[in-house]
């Protein structure tokens, strides 16, 4: 997960005021098949443990997962999965076939670490110099392996296949790219595809919503010919122009984190304000050279129909104004793909995990998050209908908090058997015809 220092300051306020109450129970009757799931999991934890503090104490940054990729592999293999390797670099596919045929449903887990210098805050610590695990990769990796433990002692039970998707080089937004350019959808052929990633919320929790996760991120660019008559009116007219776009006011709660989960319009409620948005992410930034004079600023929205009007619309007002002649374009200079989910699936997914988990435990959103997130999960949801989760990791008690892309990053591990029983469970629901 891509996450700039100023996003994560937002996300873990935003995070803590929201489940800060939630704790984890099961007040739901399982039926035998997510007993065993769970009796399944308890059995095996103390070993996800070690293969997470493993993961944790080697390392890899994107391009360089190859001890990873091989710990995955040989743990797949010895689960009697039919494994692919080196997809995209050095991506893993493991495949779980039931006893009888049914639908394909993929799970995708990512593998890469980040390059830090900071000194880690656990006594398993990485033995990779400058490299560390902060983003929650290493839960991740060990979430799948252990669904794919899970299930493949279930697999008389099951219609139907899964993938276990292993991805490289999430972090720099490459991976997803190279394993579908490297024939991924060729070699496999998900009807439904699913993920997740470690938040900030409290360990036991879970959380979607249809439809998109984060805000679209564009950079707009208005470009003029550099001989107009006067410059420093054209650039105060073009700001106020843009400025004039904004959908949010200055006084707004809108820009107070700590009101984007707030009960009564935060995202967590019907009647969030965090919808409808279009917004200014910085300051209009000036270039005059080159024989032109370019304005430009990043522009977050939470509608793409927003985003695709903005162009038109800014162009139109321009050519109306008396700088028409002066005008050479109006770009968008950088567009990010974005999470989104499936608008059918995500609730079904869900809802499943509540039914069996605990409605208090899987929480859904209606508004989208302002800021800069991002995650190339977004690449292969362009191919595959899917769903993205949020997982807490953090215990508040402990003084854990699981604030991805900060300096002391740890998590709480029970959040390695709560995301091997959820998402488990809940892809033993999707599978049923």
């Amino acid at each position: 997960m891509a996450l700039t220092t100023k996003a994560a300051k937002i996300a873990v306020s935003v995070l803590f005021f929201l489940f800060g109450w939630s704790m984890y129970s099961q007040n739901a009757a399982p039926s035998s098949i997510h007993q065993s799931i769970q009796t399944h999991t308890d059995a095996i934890f103390d070993g996800l443990v070690n293969l997470r503090r493993d993961f944790h104490l080697h390392p890899e940054v994107a391009e360089q997962e190859e001890r990873t990729a091989q710990k995955i592999q040989d743990f797949l293999r010895s689960l009697g999965l039919e494994v692919k390797t080196g997809i995209g670099g050095h991506g893993v596919v493991g495949i779980l076939k039931g006893a009888k045929e049914g639908k394909h449903i993929a799970w995708r887990a990512d593998i890469d670490a980040l390059p830090s210098d900071s000194p880690d805050v656990v006594d398993f610590a990485s033995e990779n110099k400058g490299v560390r695990h902060i983003c929650g990769h290493d839960v991740h990796t060990t979430i799948g392996l252990g669904m794919a433990h899970v299930l493949a002692s279930q697999k008389e039970h099951l219609e139907g296949r899964i993938y276990f998707i292993f991805q490289p080089a999430e972090e720099t937004y490459a991976g997803a790219k190279a394993m579908i350019h490297d024939s991924l959808f060729q070699i496999i052929q998900p009807e439904e595809i699913y993920a997740a990633h470690i938040t900030p919320s409290p360990q036991g929790t879970v959380f979607t919503k249809p439809g998109p996760l984060y805000a679209y991120l564009n950079a707009i660019e208005i470009n003029y010919k550099s001989t107009v008559q006067n410059k420093g009116a054209l650039i105060d007219y073009t700001k106020n122009l843009l400025q004039s776009f904004q959908t949010v006011g200055a006084d707004s709660k809108f820009w107070d984190p700590r009101n984007t989960l707030d009960p009564e319009i935060g995202l967590a409620n019907p009647n969030t304000i965090f919808k409808d948005y279009l917004t200014l992410l910085q300051d209009i930034k000036v270039n005059d050279s080159e024989g032109k004079i370019t304005l430009s600023s990043l522009i977050n929205s939470s509608d793409q129909p927003q985003l695709d009007a903005l162009l038109k619309n800014v162009k139109a007002e321009i050519m109306n104004s008396k700088y028409a002649k002066d005008l050479l374009s109006v770009v968008y200079s950088y567009e990010k793909d974005i999470l989104y989910n499936d608008e059918n699936l995500a609730p079904l997914a869900l809802k499943s995990i509540a039914n069996i988990y605990g409605a208090q435990n899987a929480i859904p959103l209606y508004g989208v998050f302002p800021g800069y997130h991002g995650d190339d999960f977004a690449y292969f949801q362009e191919e595959v209908p899917g769903v993205y989760f949020f997982l807490g990791g953090s215990n508040y008690e402990k003084g854990i908090i699981s604030m991805p892309h900060s300096p002391t990053f740890q998590v709480d591990e029970e959040c390695i058997r709560t995301g091997v029983n959820y998402f488990s469970s809940m892809l033993v629901e999707r599978l049923k015809p």
